[in-house]
């Protein structure tokens, strides 16, 4: 007899104290999501520090941790020249948190029942608050460096004075919205992922309990789908993290060359 299970996608996103308060008067738990973020910044921990011995001959691991911080500073560089180096550091923690967290985040395994690997960039809270720093960056170095005149900014040179009074409304709107815009972007790709992910998941289980040839078929199917759109989700996670990278040094580039 075939068992009926509901489909549920939105539970993966559910935040959930795994230890239960942290003192009898302290409001604040240990969550899933507390859980996932540390273990990617001890996945990023562990992967700098063995990429930074800086051995004579170099390994694989320092390769790759060399390639990357080179990958990146040629894309500061070209974005915004020579002093973009003062904010690598800032552009190679966006990028290589978000890649790590959307990386674990599609791994096939559980540490318990109830831990599920948690994607913490699928929660607009983490990529919000980075995307809200980034923007706080871009205006501080944008009134440091210039002061008043970081507003002209919104006003394009040789704009006749009727057009000025249209567009510099709207450019103000666009350079306001760059922090959520920023944000919802790598949120939005791993949410929807996520959700195909459990929708052709639970598709494959239930073509699976409905002992069919039918039901068979469509689990062969979308057990298909799954293993695409994880493929999928690997790709997309490594250009969500290259964008958000590559955006945050063309603010900074507006901010700091005013154009």
């Amino acid at each position: 007899m075939a068992t009926e299970t509901k489909i549920d996608p939105m539970h993966q996103f559910q935040i959930d104290p795994i230890f239960g308060q942290l003192g009898p008067n302290n409001p604040f738990v240990f969550t899933n999501a507390t859980l996932w973020t540390l273990a990617v910044l001890a996945l990023i921990t562990g992967f700098m520090l063995v990429g930074m011995r800086r051995e004579l001959v170099p390994g694989r691991w320092q390769m790759a941790a060399e390639g990357l911080v080179g990958f990146l500073n040629n894309m500061v560089v070209t974005s915004i020249g020579p002093q973009g180096r003062a904010y690598l550091p800032w552009i190679f923690t966006t990028f290589i948190f978000i890649l790590f967290a959307n990386f674990l985040g599609a791994m096939p395994f559980a540490v318990y029942p109830g831990l599920h690997p948690f994607t913490v960039t699928s929660q607009f809270t983490i990529t919000g608050a980075m995307s809200v720093l980034s923007f706080l960056i871009v205006l501080g170095v944008g009134f440091w460096k210039h002061g008043l005149r970081f507003f002209s900014l919104f006003v394009p040179k040789g704009t006749p004075f009727v057009l000025k009074l249209l567009i510099t409304p709207v450019e103000f709107i666009s350079f306001a919205v760059r922090p959520f815009s920023l944000g919802l972007r790598p949120f939005i790709a791993m949410f929807a992922g996520h959700i195909l992910l459990d929708v052709f998941g639970n598709f494959v289980v239930q073509g699976i309990n409905s002992q069919s040839a039918a039901g068979y078929a469509v689990s062969a199917l979308s057990f298909l789908f799954v293993a695409f759109i994880n493929a999928l989700e690997l790709l997309v996670g490594a250009i969500q993290a290259y964008v958000f990278a590559l955006l945050t040094s063309l603010y900074i580039n507006d901010a700091v060359n005013l154009h």
